[in-house]
């Protein structure tokens, strides 16, 4: 008796019909020229500071804003698709584009007065510096013997 492999996702052996179902979901799902994205952001905090960086390829500052208000940091903009050349078509898309919209909740700590913003390579970065009285203090202690 011969062994088979048993290939569950192996293309060659789908039938003709649920081949040709395949390529019609797979070009119906390339023809998305938009989607939406969200961009990935990192917070950490230093003894002085918060610091936000937010990957933003391919955005221009123009497109994007920043608003802090009530304790909650807005960050929202666009992502602009390059314009099509009309001698050439695309063979896939898989960039995303399109506005996008975060929200962060900032304590109270926060020095609103004072925050400062830097775009460098795609790269995102807001600082958000603390107040006096929300760094950390080193007390001395006496001892008495």
């Amino acid at each position: 008796m011969a062994v088979l492999k048993y290939k569950p996702f192996d293309m060659d052996d789908l039938g003709s019909g649920l081949r040709v179902f395949q390529d019609t979901v797979n070009r119906l799902m390339s023809d998305q020229t938009v989607r939406p994205w969200t961009p990935a952001v990192d917070i950490f905090e230093t003894e002085n500071e918060l610091l936000l960086k937010a990957d933003l390829p391919g955005v221009e500052m123009k497109d994007v804003d920043i608003q802090l208000e009530n304790g909650t940091l807005a960050l929202r903009g666009e992502r602009r698709q390059q314009e099509e050349k009309k001698e050439g078509g695309y063979h896939r898309i898989e960039r995303s584009y399109g506005g996008f919209a975060r929200y962060f909740s900032l304590p109270d700590t926060v020095d609103a007065e004072h925050v400062k913003a830097d775009y460098r390579n795609g790269v995102l970065t807001v600082t958000l510096p603390k107040k006096e009285l929300a760094k950390p203090r080193q007390i001395r202690i006496q001892v008495n013997e």
